[in-house]
């Protein structure tokens, strides 16, 4: 005969010490999407029109995300394995996305070595979510020094400070780093961009929206690339 859990516990979770009996059990948080609802006639003509509404309702005040251009970039090495991390979103035009990292970091090698990638805007205050997937391509030298330049002054340093994704044996490394630097530049000479650093751009094949429903059954309305001449059409996916 099978056990019957203790009062309080997960009936259909096993024990575990290294997770303890408070942990809350992540099976049983669930919540009801009732505020929204995505039809096609509501779409914009182009996706990056659509992006652009639904990034002004997750600006406003109100809508409750503190940080409405934080996005969750995923890359993947040239042999596969997918990395994931988030980022700031700086830039969008019917061209995509734009980010700026270290090109040294994980996130620059593997776009590198695999230009293939994936954005989500996880707007859950709104009960949406933005997935663009597609390739990655370094933006111009010109919109990464222009970019560059209107950084703050802090922001500029840390560039050059960070040898981003290595392994460093405390923060004095980079409290003696930004101290150098800041010695070699002081305030009001110009900081310059770093040659290892810039944007990428992800180039979308596909921009799906998102709407949270009830019972599980959300809206989901994606723009989909049919041709090399810029042609996309609407479809409708299953949730």
């Amino acid at each position: 005969m099978a056990s019957i859990p203790p009062p309080g516990a997960s009936p259909h979770r096993a024990a575990s010490p290294e997770v303890g009996p408070d942990a809350p059990d992540p099976a049983g948080l669930r919540r009801s999407y009732q505020t929204g609802r995505l039809e096609t006639d509501q779409l914009a003509a182009t996706w990056v029109e659509q992006f652009a509404r639904w990034f002004a309702d997750a600006t406003t005040p109100g809508a409750g995300i503190p940080e409405a251009n934080a996005t969750i970039f995923a890359t993947a090495s040239g042999d596969g394995r997918p990395s994931a991390r988030t980022v700031l979103l700086k830039d969008f035009d019917q061209r995509g996305f734009v980010i700026y990292t270290n090109y040294t970091s994980r996130k620059g090698q593997e776009a590198a070595e695999n230009p293939f990638g994936s954005l989500v805007f996880p707007w859950y205050a709104l009960e949406r979510q933005v997935v663009a997937i597609g390739s990655v391509e370094r933006v111009s030298r010109v919109e990464t020094e222009r970019y560059f330049a209107s950084r703050p002054r802090g922001s500029q340093l840390g560039a050059w400070v960070s040898h981003q994704s290595q392994i460093i044996e405390s923060r004095d490394v980079l409290a003696a780093r930004e101290a150098e630097l800041a010695a070699r530049w002081p305030a009001g000479t110009p900081v310059p961009t770093p040659p290892f650093w810039g944007g990428l751009r992800l180039v979308p094949d596909t921009v799906e929206f998102w709407q949270g429903r009830t019972n599980r059954l959300h809206d989901r309305l994606r723009y989909r690339r049919a041709s090399a001449a810029d042609r996309w059409i609407v479809e409708r996916l299953s949730p």
